[in-house]
């Protein structure tokens, strides 16, 4: 129930962060009472001899638009379903290294007199933890930055009145509903904010606007005669941007498109089973990169740290700089600069300034993933940036970057890719997917499926998933599409740690062709 008191104490934390979070015109610097308050935390660990402490203040906001076009049962007659839920946090959260030891606490309630509390109850836990450690925390060092960042945004989508948004999604799911076919449509808009200010111990002093837009158009026939249903689905990519974005995502115009492959993908033949070659596109590809290079390269996977959610990794740390994992053209990048990369920022969670660098060098692998306090554990002297918590009162800890395949040579076209392929199938969009728990067996389904024979793309097939190990697929690659061709598609929602913290991430790559992959016949 929702008490006056309740309800006084919600508008006062949201005035609060509205006015800390504000937008100054051209302004280069934090927020000063920001700073004020990240400072009570540092002059608090201090005084509690803490070796190190950082303070995260944080404001979320997510919005999500929703429209389902469904037949009355017994009628026929279509009913439209809308929602619209719209929420947010506002809190923080402070780390300190006591004894050698981690401690962590946090706070929905942002007053000084909160903030000296909880750092002092964050010694106290660094202090318990100090007597079962075994190793005393290293954090690889890092400068001093005093800066203010944001993601390039013309329009706040937060900002534009919910007729509009609901006016185009209504107007893309009733396009797909044209059809007679066409059982069910549906089209959603998803945007999310994250205002965070971020103090160090070490001098820095950080204030960041990250925004993500994304979308997405479906549909679903059905043949009740054959008792059989498909769906087909239009996803954009999912971006960091503003609502400037939503025009160029075409969900009406290609609605038409995704009403028509529906009905093909339900008439579409099962796909005869057996080693084919593959021509992957971005919107498909993305998912592959993520589950068998994203996740296999996070070092605490290599390690063992990360274990219970989702496994750890076949690439443990005797491979770093000499394990081939793909072809020659293979090379695999970390990049939290990309432009509009879901995991594009200005620093991160550690306070490291966002890089790119390489993962996998021509098939090698040489890099991994690290944050602050792992870069040690494999002999090198800084961090690549890889820290993030996903709300205020999370533990920040390693977390995948943009993870990208680098395009090919700027003359080769898809057409290339296509031509010299006897029997095999390009795949569109990601489906259901299975792999091992090191990242290393897997198998993928996708989300439509045309075939190509004597070097021609043919009619859809149906029921199609691709089994591999993660070596063999990769050096299978033997031709990547050119620069013009290069897409990201992302994650907005990864799952990783106990308790399960998200993190959002883009994965681009052009299209690229695999010989020989094996080819299995689903459900």
């Amino acid at each position: 129930m929702l008490t006056r008191r309740t309800f006084l104490q919600s508008s006062a934390a949201t005035a609060l962060a509205t006015r800390l979070f504000s937008a100054s015109e051209g302004s280069t610097k934090p927020n000063p009472e920001l700073e004020n308050l990240g400072a009570v935390a540092s002059r608090e660990a201090k005084k509690l001899k803490a070796s190190y402490a950082d303070i995260r203040i944080i404001r979320y906001r997510q919005q999500f638009l929703t429209v389902r076009l469904n037949p009355e049962r017994g009628t026929g007659k279509t009913l439209e379903v809308p929602a619209v839920s719209d929420g947010g946090s506002f809190g923080f959260g402070v780390r300190v290294i006591v004894g050698g030891a981690w401690g962590f606490a946090a706070s929905p309630l942002v007053t000084k007199e909160e903030i000296a509390r909880m750092t002092a109850e964050a010694v106290a836990v660094a202090r318990a933890n100090a007597a079962l450690m075994t190793k005393p925390v290293e954090l690889a060092p890092v400068p001093a930055y005093r800066e203010r960042w944001q993601t390039p945004h013309e329009r706040d989508p937060f900002e534009v009145p919910l007729e509009e948004k609901l006016d185009l999604i209504r107007s893309a799911a009733a396009e797909v509903k044209k059809e007679k076919g066409v059982f069910a449509a549906g089209c959603n808009l998803s945007f999310r904010s994250e205002d965070k200010y971020f103090a160090s111990s070490v001098g820095s002093s950080i204030q960041q606007l990250n925004l993500q837009t994304y979308g997405q158009v479906n549909a679903t026939a059905t043949d009740f005669k054959r008792a059989l249903s498909k769906s087909r689905r239009y996803q954009p990519q999912q971006v960091t941007a503003g609502y400037e974005y939503v025009p160029l995502m075409n969900l009406v115009e290609n609605a038409q498109r995704i009403r028509e492959e529906v009905i093909e993908h339900l008439n579409a033949p099962p796909v005869t089973p057996g080693k084919k070659d593959l021509v992957l596109v971005p919107s498909h590809l993305w998912l592959t990169i993520h589950e068998s290079i994203g996740h296999s390269t996070e070092l605490d996977r290599a390690l063992g740290y990360e274990a219970n959610f989702a496994g750890t990794s076949f690439l443990t740390t005797e491979k770093m700089g000499s394990y081939r994992v793909g072809s020659d053209i293979m090379n695999i990048w970390g990049d939290r600069t990309t432009d509009r990369g879901l995991a594009t920022t200005g620093f991160d969670d550690d306070g490291v300034k966002a890089s790119k660098f390489p993962i996998i060098e021509k098939g090698i692998f040489k890099h991994y993933q690290t944050t602050r306090d792992q870069a040690h554990l494999i002999g090198e002297h800084e961090s690549r940036g890889c820290c993030y918590a996903d709300n205020w009162s999370s533990v920040p800890f390693q977390r995948m970057p943009n993870v990208w395949l680098e395009p090919g040579k700027s003359e080769t076209n898809l057409d290339d890719l296509i031509s010299s392929v006897d029997d095999g199938i390009l795949i569109d969009g990601d489906g259901s997917f299975s792999i091992d728990q090191q990242r290393y067996n897997f198998q993928f389904g996708g989300d439509a499926f045309w075939e190509i024979k004597h070097g021609k793309k043919q009619g859809m097939v149906s029921r199609v998933a691709y089994q591999s190990r993660t070596i063999d697929f990769w050096q299978a690659c033997d031709l990547i599409a050119g620069p013009s061709y290069w897409q990201q598609w992302g994650a907005p929602n990864d799952g990783k740690g106990e308790p399960e913290q998200i993190n959002s991430v883009s994965h681009g790559c052009s299209p690229a062709r695999f010989r020989q992959v094996n080819v299995i016949q689903t459900d």
